[in-house]
C-alpha cells in the first residue's frame, strides 16, 4: 500500500465519521437505525406507554385509582379490533403536552364513538421503571375517561398533567 492509497483510506474514514457524527447529533445522540429499538436506545430507562381499559362496570371511586399491572382493575380494549394502531395511540397519549378540547376530541374520534357506544373507556398511561437489576415495576395511571360523546380528565391529577410543560 502506497502513500496515496493510505491518504485515500483515511479520507474515506474521515468522511464516514463526519456523516455518522452528523446523524447522531441531529437525532438527539441516537444513531437512527437503533433508535427505533428501545432495547438499544433506552435500555434501563423509565418508559411510558398507553393502554385502554373498559371501565364501564366499575364505580367512579375505583376507576381513577392508580394501580400495578398485576392488579389491573379492568379488561384492556384490544385496539387492533377497533382499527386503531397501538403505537399511534400510545404516542398520541404519551407525547401530547397540551390537552386542548381539540386534542381531547381527536382522541375520542380516534377510538371511534361508534366503537365506544354506551361504554366507558379509560385511556391510561402505563409507566415502567427498572427496580433493582432484574425487575420492572409497571404502574397504570388512569388519565382520561372516554365516552361516546365526552372526555373527562382524572380529578386526582394536577391540571399540569394536561397543560403544556414549560421547558
Amino acid at each position: 500500500m502506497n502513500m496515496a492509497e493510505s491518504f485515500r483510506g483515511m479520507k474515506i474514514i474521515g468522511i464516514i465519521l463526519i456523516i455518522y457524527a452528523a446523524l447522531v447529533a441531529t437525532h438527539e445522540g441516537e444513531f437512527w437505525p437503533f433508535s427505533i429499538y428501545p432495547m438499544f436506545s433506552q435500555a434501563g430507562n423509565p418508559w411510558t406507554r398507553a393502554m385502554v381499559l373498559d371501565v364501564t362496570d366499575l364505580p367512579d371511586e375505583i376507576i381513577w385509582q392508580e394501580h400495578q399491572l398485576d392488579q389491573k382493575i379492568a379488561p384492556p380494549v384490544p385496539l387492533r379490533s377497533i382499527g386503531v394502531d397501538q403505537i399511534d395511540y400510545s404516542n398520541f397519549i404519551s407525547k401530547t403536552d397540551e390537552w386542548t378540547p381539540t386534542r381531547l376530541d381527536a382522541l375520542r374520534q380516534m377510538l371511534g364513538p361508534g366503537n365506544i357506544q354506551e361504554r366507558s373507556w379509560m385511556a391510561a398511561k402505563v409507566h415502567g421503571t427498572l427496580v433493582g437489576e432484574d425487575s420492572v415495576m409497571v404502574t397504570i395511571q388512569p388519565f382520561l375517561l372516554i365516552t361516546a360523546d365526552s372526555v373527562y380528565t382524572n380529578p386526582n391529577l394536577p391540571s399540569a398533567h394536561y397543560q403544556k410543560k414549560v421547558r
